[in-house]
């Protein structure tokens, strides 16, 4: 297939556990790549043994077409990655659950924090 991926800024991380890079992927006469086919090229690339710990995102296509860029993160362990990444991508990458409650239920709860201070909010959220 004529999928090209290349990676910019490259950059290690140690502190946060990572690798961290901008991703290039160029892809003439295809609408765009599925992050899937990114995970599975990148893990090739870099030698990552458990496709979990590599996280893209972001990706925004150039006007034309045939090429898109994003970001891409490589965790060293999938711990790290629970403990650093934002739960909504934890989510995406079925490494968390999402909390399911209604709207209904957030907004009123929000209601009535208001009229409380301090500690007792807390106590008002359960």
């Amino acid at each position: 297939n004529s999928v090209t991926v290349r990676t910019r800024n490259f950059m290690s991380n140690p502190l946060l556990q990572r690798r961290q890079f901008l991703l290039d992927v160029i892809h003439p006469g295809k609408a765009n790549v599925s992050k899937a086919e990114l995970k599975t090229k990148l893990a090739q690339m870099y030698k990552v043994a458990d496709e979990k710990t590599i996280f893209v995102f972001g990706f925004r296509s150039q006007f034309g077409g045939g090429k898109s860029s994003g970001f891409g993160l490589i965790y060293d362990t999938i711990a790290a990655a629970k403990c650093y990444e934002p739960r909504y991508r934890l989510v995406r990458e079925e490494l968390a659950t999402k909390v399911e409650s209604s709207r209904k239920q957030r907004k009123e709860r929000k209601n009535r924090a208001k009229k409380l201070k301090g500690k007792k909010v807390k106590k008002a959220a359960k």
